[in-house]
């Protein structure tokens, strides 16, 4: 027997209700006229959440890391420079990504857990194609400052990875200068993992490559598949099977949102956040991220000296129904990550995970 797990950990995060009731309705067509209807109320919320008018805006059929490549095989030509600011594992992912593209990568490096440097990211070179950086770093919980990015980067691409972020702390991808962005289904947005929510304006479209390496994310034969036209009724070509029950599960978990408002949204994930982090000091627990710079939907705690990081995560599991997440490479086991998103984010589930903790603890 599967039991419910209350789902702390930087994985998927209970979903909404909404999402998951959607998912168990009797399924559409991919051709259905309905479902093009969802599907393109479904780019128009997500123009609305990603903070953009963009045209091309649609949710991806694969997960974040799918949103990752298309951002890259899109917009890299053999031989461009993309300058990749590298504070945590998504980073470093990108580099490997735009590498694989033909790319001359300088990464530039920062200690996990910091906040990007936009000065050093913005003279590591005079004159990029590219500079890329994620907003909301999944592996450290620290947050990097994307609108100074996109306020310095002259004529290169912005390149963003909103995984974490989106739905969950203010993100504005236009006013912020994000020419291209991918994001995940499963985490403020409280959705099932399975889609990547991506955007690019028309000044990347028209520097994109004219046949990239990737035919299933070619955002060439992807227009005709959403509808070029705004994505509102516009003519569509045959590409691929859409997902439809994760379509329309997004559909509700967005609507959701939004009939929430976004601001409201926001603050709740922040009210949460701030109400574990607290806690957890008060615990005597150190967090890992640059104050200031912390994510209240990710909060990162540096495991107590003498303390089996992997036994407390068991325990948290087993006695009660906790999943908590580990750190990644070299902070694997010095470091928890603990999620409060989508549904998650909520006092009740901070003191939730606060009193188990303490149990586990004795403290």
């Amino acid at each position: 027997m599967i039991r419910e797990r209350h789902l702390f950990g930087p994985g998927p995060s209970n979903p909404y209700p909404e999402a998951t009731s959607a998912l168990s309705q009797p399924l559409l067509g991919h051709l259905d006229p309905e479902f093009i209807r969802i599907m393109d109320e479904t780019s128009d919320m997500l123009r609305t959440v990603w903070g953009t008018e963009n045209s091309r805006t649609l949710p991806l059929s694969a997960t974040g890391s799918a949103g990752m490549e298309a951002a890259f095989v899109n917009t890299v030509h053999p031989g461009d420079v993309v300058v990749v600011a590298v504070n945590g594992l998504f980073g470093q992912r990108m580099c490997d990504v735009a590498a694989r593209c033909g790319a001359e990568v300088i990464a530039v490096e920062h200690d996990f857990g910091r906040t990007v440097d936009v000065d050093r990211v913005l003279s590591a070179h005079p004159n990029p194609a590219i500079i890329a950086a994620v907003h909301a770093e999944t592996s450290t919980g620290v947050r990097s400052d994307i609108a100074a990015l996109g306020a310095g980067k002259d004529d290169a691409l912005l390149i963003t990875d909103a995984v974490t972020s989106i739905g969950g702390i203010e993100l504005h991808a236009d006013a912020w200068g994000i020419d291209v962005g991918y994001a995940g289904t499963q985490k403020c947005l409280g959705v099932a993992p399975g889609l990547a929510p991506f955007t690019i304006n028309q000044r990347a479209f028209d520097r994109r490559v004219a046949k990239p390496q990737s035919w299933y994310l070619d955002l060439n034969l992807l227009g005709g598949y959403v509808g070029e036209a705004a994505g509102k009724g516009g003519q569509r070509t045959y590409h691929h099977t859409a997902p439809v029950a994760m379509v329309v599960s997004l559909h509700a978990g967005l609507t959701r949102i939004l009939d929430e408002g976004l601001d409201a949204v926001n603050a709740r994930h922040a009210e949460a956040g701030h109400l574990l982090q607290d806690g957890l000091q008060e615990m005597g627990l150190d967090l890992f991220a640059e104050e200031g710079w912390r994510l209240p939907e990710l909060t990162t705690v540096l495991v107590p000296d003498g303390v089996d990081a992997a036994a407390v995560r068991a325990e948290l599991l087993n006695r009660f129904d906790i999943e908590i997440g580990a750190g990644v490479g070299p902070w694997a086991t010095k470091v928890w990550r603990i999620g409060l998103m989508g549904h998650n984010a909520r006092p009740d589930a901070a003191l939730l995970v606060l009193a188990a903790l303490k149990d586990v603890l004795g403290r």
